[in-house]
């Protein structure tokens, strides 16, 4: 029997009160990406949530019924909860563009300079258009795209994402946390912008943006969106 290490991105659900509302608004965000969650690793931190055993379960079978299929719980005692439910995971840490570097022990002797190593950029250019059907993810930084992004495309980037053509799928940027995070396209058409877990929604785009070079970014607790022309 062998057996060997396998990692995944997953992504982090926080519930807050009440609960009804946070529901309603996940509903609003399936609307408008329907399938987005269908086959994803998906954790739910309750820490926030204040909820006893019975709630998270009650919670756990709403998101069953919204085929968000749950793989384990966070920030909540194990001992409180009813059996049946997915397991409680400890050990995870939130997307980082930066890894922690360890102060040696001892100093190293002293030896030939070597070249420094190329770093590699925290950044991936698309040269071809993003069709319909196509997720494109990249946790470590940004991502530009130098043709369109169609209808149905999902671009996913833990930094700002560039669009040198029509931004009409989805773009959700500042996924590791980077309130920063900017998305900057040529002509907006968006089915659905995000920034590091706020968004804006189509119906929610002002009609005189659409059709324009654009710019959006967090300011305060809300996303913004302007024309920049």
């Amino acid at each position: 029997m062998r057996f060997r290490g396998r990692s995944y991105m997953a992504f982090v659900l926080t519930p807050e009160p009440p609960i009804a509302d946070w529901l309603s608004e996940l509903d609003a965000w399936i609307k408008s990406s329907a399938g987005y969650f269908v086959g994803r690793p998906v954790v739910v931190n309750l820490a926030g949530a204040a909820l006893s055993g019975n709630g998270a379960a009650h919670l756990v079978a709403e998101l069953a019924a919204r085929d968000i299929r749950i793989m384990g719980l966070e920030g909540v005692d194990p001992d409180a909860l009813p059996p049946g439910l997915p397991p409680v995971l400890k050990g995870g840490r939130a997307v980082s563009n930066l890894e922690p570097v360890a102060a040696a022990a001892t100093p190293a002797p002293a030896s030939e300079p070597q070249p420094a190593a190329a770093k590699e950029p925290a950044s991936l250019v698309l040269d071809a258009p993003v069709r319909s059907g196509q997720l494109v993810f990249f946790p470590e930084g940004d991502i530009t795209v130098v043709g369109s992004i169609a209808s149905g495309a999902e671009v996913v980037a833990g930094g700002s994402i560039h669009v040198y053509g029509a931004l009409r799928g989805r773009a959700l940027a500042g996924t590791s946390g980077n309130a920063r995070a900017r998305i900057f396209c040529s002509r907006i058409e968006a089915e659905l912008l995000a920034i590091d877990g706020y968004y804006r929604t189509a119906d929610e785009l002002d009609p005189a943006l659409r059709g324009r070079r654009a710019q959006a970014w967090l300011a305060g607790d809300g996303l913004k969106i302007a024309a920049l022309d």
